[in-house]
């Protein structure tokens, strides 16, 4: 199991649950970061620290939103591991 980003997090870019994972499992994309499933350990530790609520374990993420399951396993192959320091997009 991993966890996954879902769109709540686009124009947002919170930078909290990157600071909390212990693997390094979170790719930037412009607007929004990604998990890629082969880092994470399926910890959880990001869930309670997104401030908009994007973060779902991947049996959990809302049917309007399975399509993001796909999404961060395919974007965060080329995406930069994020290291917790880029800016917030909006408030």
């Amino acid at each position: 199991m991993t966890h996954v980003v879902t769109s709540t997090c686009v124009d947002h870019k919170y930078q909290e649950c990157v600071v909390v994972c212990p693997v390094e499992a979170f790719r930037e994309a412009d607007t929004y970061l990604v998990i890629d499933p082969d880092e994470c350990i399926d910890c959880g530790a990001c869930i309670p620290e997104c401030p908009v609520d994007a973060i779902f374990a991947d049996t959990d993420v809302p049917e309007e939103e399975e399509h993001w399951i796909e999404r961060n396993a395919v974007e965060s192959v080329d995406a930069e591991i994020a290291e917790g320091d880029s800016p917030v997009l909006a408030d």
